[in-house]
């Protein structure tokens, strides 16, 4: 399996099979963004949703080592708008 290294190249790393259960309209999401090219299997793409939540909770834990405790949530907020993390509808 190939996955980001967290900077955005692709590295090699040791896999493991499993078996889990997905909702079935995210498994469809999924299937249909690999069948669109989004990635190159359905185990590529679930591996990259795992790895883009692991670096946000890094980067969460970073910012609360940076406030001494959770970001101000205004401030998160505004964070997340100025980066264009949040959708429109949701701002």
């Amino acid at each position: 399996m190939t996955s980001t290294n967290g900077a955005g190249t692709l590295c090699d790393m040791r896999t493991e099979r499993v078996t889990v259960s997905l909702p079935a309209d995210l498994l469809a999401a999924a299937r249909d963004a690999v069948d669109h090219g989004a990635s190159d299997s359905l185990a590529g793409y679930i591996a990259e949703a795992m790895e883009a939540r692991q670096v946000r909770e890094r980067s969460l834990a970073t910012l609360a080592d940076l406030y001494g405790g959770p970001p101000p949530a205004d401030e998160l907020a505004q964070a997340r708008r100025t980066l264009l993390l949040v959708p429109p509808a949701a701002v």
